[in-house]
């Protein structure tokens, strides 16, 4: 399967976002790619209020995504945002494109490191995967990367591919721990992993939006193994690059951590010792 890898860098306006949502995706189908995946927050750039562009997966920008597909036919995965309780929001994904129609509610919400994510929105519940040509998808979001469980559950639901979308914020140790976690859930999960991120401002001459989670690039394509098949910087680009998903099989005959896994039940309190010797 041909896929590519959409680092762009959003901003304010989700109108001019969906702009490059095209842009990128056409460039992508002339590539020869069956999907694209942009990254976290397409919509809207985080460092923004996100309550007012917030719309159903019926909403315009999600009909215009899916117009876009439709054009194009060819699949798309896309960060938006959706209507959460009271005045928050869902970080959701949208997936899109032929015989294809699903969304993804971010699980594990960014509150670390400044940033306080779960003051606007809403986590979602449960992991989703996606069918497409015969593969098997499972979808993450940005912080997400860092809690193998969900990457292993989609692997158990019969994922082939890990797809993660991120908008990584930056910092000290931020670049070395998103290379690393991208690798180690490939690993863990014995899936690809397509990590795609927001692009670094910078790059663009835009100043950091405070502690706003605003990206940094660094978007990769990972094998089951843990090879980096491909590996984007700063700049926003797209890269392309073909994936055999029966490779997979292979990988968890030789490898059977998903087989060989043993899961654990922690009581409350560590027992304590009575060997008096």
């Amino acid at each position: 399967m041909r896929l590519a890898v959409a680092q762009i860098i959003s901003g304010a306006d989700p109108t001019a976002n969906l702009d490059l949502v095209r842009e990128y995706a056409a460039q992508a189908k002339t590539a020869g790619a069956a999907l694209v995946v942009f990254p976290e927050a397409v919509m809207r750039a985080f460092g923004h209020s996100l309550a007012d562009v917030a719309e159903p997966l019926e909403g315009p920008w999600a009909e215009e995504v899916r117009r876009i597909a439709k054009e194009l036919n060819i699949a798309i995965v896309v960060g938006m945002f959706t209507p959460g309780q009271g005045s928050r929001v869902r970080n959701t994904l949208l997936v899109t494109g032929p015989g294809v129609d699903a969304s993804y509610d971010k699980v594990h919400l960014f509150d670390a490191f400044g940033f306080t994510e779960s003051e606007t929105v809403d986590a979602g519940e449960r992991p989703v995967t996606f069918e497409l040509h015969g593969t098997v998808f499972g979808l993450a979001t940005c912080y997400d990367v860092r809690f193998p469980a969900l990457f292993s559950a989609n692997a158990r639901a019969g994922a082939q591919v890990n797809i993660v979308c991120a908008s990584w914020g930056a910092g000290e140790g931020k670049a070395e721990q998103w290379d690393l976690l991208v690798r180690a859930r490939a690993l863990d999960s014995t899936t690809f992993v397509v990590a795609c991120g927001q692009g670094d401002p910078e790059t663009m001459g835009v100043e950091p939006a405070g502690v706003a989670p605003t990206g940094i690039g660094r978007s990769a394509v990972i094998s089951p193994l843990g090879s980096t098949l491909a590996k984007l910087e700063g700049k926003p680009e797209l890269v392309v690059v073909d994936i055999d998903p029966s490779l997979v099989n292979d990988v968890r005959t030789k490898i059977p951590v998903l087989a060989n896994a043993r899961h654990f039940q922690v009581s409350a309190e560590p027992s304590l010792s009575t060997d008096t010797k």
